[in-house]
């Protein structure tokens, strides 16, 4: 999750382990420190892009390894804040506070490695969007009537109100995936079924196959049952070319085989199709290559910023006042434009004359 979310889970983790034995201020800006802690990985550099990406989320969102530190860290919280509390409270609010952290992660799309050092398999269970204006509000709240009013109910049902729009979250993503499973015509390739961005009402389907990858969306508020799926070709020959090229094996590993490769001259494409929506991508990599087949440099792609198009999609998308996708609905808007500027520029014309 993003940094925001985080730093309020931890405070407010750490507000309910330690309640009133020591200021509530300083139970806050525990747990905000802490719960900043894992993310603190992203300042190390690991040669390129794509291992940056992949190495995210590693020993620093560990089970064991947090698990490991959390004794070093409530031993110096004792000492720096002189609370005089017992050094048991202390352990379970840093450990609570640690681990929470990578367990809402993994909630997310992206990848966690909480299992180091005994697998380095990403989990991702999608059923929350990386950033929910509505998870964070709810702690944020129950964290602001906390402090101001010296009663700790007000974090108490921000807790429980936050975990469970995030139970919620997990209930309807099973819905949509039985919903898409009874849709398909054979269970040929995979299919991902992930929170579209900062809600938990629509969702985001992609199904891979060797062929082509398809997209489709299924909100709650859907007045249509049928799926509408977009499809858009994939190239297997070149996947089989270049499967074990380093990078490429290690996004394909870390995208479950959600990904997409093409071809430019010189150049490969290479897509995680997880993180973003048709047509804009998080992780889009060029990978430079020469006449051997070698990778000489790999650099990553920005992503389009969200413009007021975008937005207007979702919001209508998820009130089902439309069955596109966001690329189908750009591209309608794009040609309602030009047909608009030319129709100015004929009116202009004839009043010229």
């Amino acid at each position: 999750m993003d940094s925001l979310s985080q730093i309020a889970l931890g405070a407010a983790v750490s507000i309910a382990v330690f309640r009133r034995r020591q200021p509530l201020w300083q139970s806050a800006a525990l747990g905000a420190v802490l719960g900043t802690l894992p993310d603190l990985d992203v300042l190390i550099q690991h040669g390129d892009p794509i291992s940056d990406m992949t190495l995210h989320r590693t020993e620093s969102h560990s089970l064991f390894y947090l698990t490991l530190l959390s004794p070093l860290l409530a031993w110096f919280w004792l000492k720096i804040s002189r609370s005089g509390g017992s050094f048991r409270r202390a352990l379970l609010g840093v450990w609570l506070v640690l681990i929470t952290h990578p367990l809402l992660d993994t909630l997310t799309i992206y990848g966690t490695q909480l299992l180091l050092p005994f697998t380095d398999y990403p989990f991702g269970i999608g059923s929350v969007f990386v950033i929910d204006p509505l998870y964070t509000l709810l702690l944020l709240f129950g964290l602001m009537f906390t402090l101001l009013k010296k009663n700790l109910l007000w974090n108490q049902l921000g807790l429980v109100f936050s975990c469970g729009y995030l139970l919620f979250g997990m209930g309807a993503q099973q819905w949509v995936q039985q919903r898409v499973e009874q849709q398909l015509p054979a269970q040929q390739g995979k299919v991902l079924v992930s929170a579209a961005p900062f809600n938990t009402l629509l969702w985001r389907v992609l199904w891979v196959q060797p062929e082509q990858y398809s997209e489709a969306y299924v909100s709650l508020l859907d007045p249509k049952q049928q799926i509408q799926w977009q499809h858009y070709p994939r190239q297997p020959e070149l996947i089989r070319q270049w499967q074990l090229q380093t990078q490429v094996a290690r996004i394909a590993w870390f995208s479950h085989g959600f990904f997409q490769l093409t071809q430019q001259p010189g150049q490969l494409v290479l897509t995680d199709l997880r993180l973003g929506l048709e047509p804009g991508y998080s992780f889009r990599f060029v990978l430079t290559h020469n006449d051997q087949g070698e990778v000489t440099n790999v650099t990553q792609l920005d992503r389009p910023p969200a413009d007021s198009h975008s937005l207007r999609w979702l919001w209508q998308r998820v009130q089902g006042e439309t069955q596109q996708t966001l690329a189908q609905y750009l591209a309608a808007t794009e040609a309602t434009a030009a047909a608009a500027g030319d129709k100015a520029k004929v009116s202009q014309g004839k009043a010229a004359d």
